[in-house]
């Protein structure tokens, strides 16, 4: 959920547009803030080194020492488990958003599809201008897809994500069964892509490094692949399915701190019995494969693709513990603002990234190695946690929240806030 409408249940009967601050649930702005943080210690090894490292971690870099631990915590705790929360959160909204106009009496469906192509719009620009591993896009064409669901009950919710993301599971299981028989020319241009070689590896570090122009040789194609192969046969099934699941848990008051304790408790408990161990049996498994693109591209992510939904649950129930406890209110302050501009945050990200690696900026692009990459991320993250607040003191919304949603409602949105109303508020 990059940017939604988090409102209580009470809603006016007004025409539908942006929420007042005093109708935010904190639970979620803090859950998003805490997920838009996160996905930045995946996201950098994409800033920062050729492509194929971002799932072979042998394609590039010194994976030794201090480097392979580094790459092993953000594997087991951070690979796909922000981005599921992101997608369940995703779901959430749409499904908010739904009731909220519904309470109004109006259609829903005809203010989210316009909602979704102008973050698609989003997404391509993002994608094509700047980052190819762009996430926009993919989330405006499943909110297309989710969004019809959103009347089912939270039960019938749960099994169509399963459905969905066992698809993409079964996807990559029968790619994998069925590749000893592929002809050769796809058989060889997938392993060039999970192990390059050197001219190849030469070549993208050179665009990276190169001006904004050169860029462009690798980022599009890239961008592109991302935007039809990859959406068709892993994307849009697992972002889907968790948009779906996202769907139910908001129903069942999960995000919104409802549930027990005990509840959360178990959360936490299921991802350190089981979610940990099975990810790290899987990575034990890639290792004696020694990484081979017959076993490590298809079958080894399944651990973590399950797996790391369990983690994402247990991460779900730490967060939702410390808003129910009442307690550090004023870290959950920062978190729910960074939660408030997660569309902004996510795409200022982008931009001090590619800025740090690409070459109409620093030009590290190849340079920085894993244990290096981490400290750049947390030095995002002290910006973003001091910028963020500071800017919601005195503004609604964050610019390309405040974009979007103008563009969304067909109405100029005011952006400077009315302190002594909000204040009263």
């Amino acid at each position: 959920m990059i940017d939604d409408p988090t409102t209580a249940s009470g809603v006016s009967p007004a025409l539908p547009g942006p929420v007042g601050q005093s109708d935010r649930i904190l639970s979620l702005d803090v859950l998003r803030g805490f997920a838009l943080l996160g996905i930045l210690v995946v996201n950098v090894q994409a800033f920062s080194m050729i492509s194929a490292a971002y799932m072979n971690p042998t394609a590039y870099g010194d994976l030794g020492g201090a480097n392979y631990w580094a790459w092993l915590l953000t594997h087991v705790f951070f690979d796909t488990k922000f981005m599921t929360i992101f997608s369940m959160l995703f779901g959430a909204g749409i499904a908010l958003m739904a009731e909220r106009a519904e309470i109004t009496g109006r259609s829903a469906v005809g203010l989210h599809c316009r909602r979704m192509l102008w973050l698609m719009l989003f997404g391509l620009l993002h994608a094509h201008l700047l980052w190819y591993g762009d996430i926009l896009f993919l989330y405006g064409v499943c909110g297309l897809v989710v969004c019809w669901f959103r009347k089912l009950r939270p039960v019938f919710l749960l099994g169509a994500g399963f459905v969905f993301l066992s698809i993409g599971t079964g996807i990559s299981f029968i790619s994998g069964l069925s590749m000893p028989y592929w002809p050769d020319e796809p058989l060889a241009e997938i392993t060039m892509d999970w192990q390059p070689p050197a001219d190849v590896v030469d070549a993208e570090v050179a665009a990276y490094r190169g001006d904004w122009l050169e860029q462009m040789t690798h980022r599009i194609p890239a961008a592109i692949e991302f935007e039809t192969l990859i959406l068709l046969v892993w994307g849009i099934w697992r972002a889907s399915g968790l948009m779906l699941v996202g769907m139910a848990l908001f129903k069942l008051g999960v995000f919104s701190a409802e549930r027990s304790k005990r509840f959360y408790l178990s959360w936490i408990a299921a991802a350190a019995l089981i979610g940990i161990p099975v990810i790290l049996y899987g990575v034990r498994q890639n290792i004696a494969a020694d990484w081979d693109v017959r076993y490590s591209f298809f079958f080894g992510p399944l651990y973590n693709y399950w797996a790391g939904i369990v983690i994402s649950l247990g991460y779900v129930g730490l967060v939702m513990l410390v808003c129910r406890s009442g307690a550090a209110t004023f870290v959950q302050g920062v978190f729910a603002a960074i939660g408030q501009t997660a569309l902004s945050n996510y795409l200022f990200q982008s931009i001090i990234c590619t800025t740090v690696f690409y070459g109409h900026g620093l030009g590290w692009f190849g340079t920085v190695e894993r244990v290096e990459q981490l400290c750049i991320v947390v030095a995002v993250w002290l910006f973003q946690l001091v910028v963020s607040p500071l800017w919601m003191r005195y503004f609604r919304f964050g610019p390309f929240e405040w974009a979007w949603r103008t563009l969304t409602y067909l109405r100029w949105q005011p952006m400077y806030r009315e302190r002594t109303r909000e204040a009263r508020d």
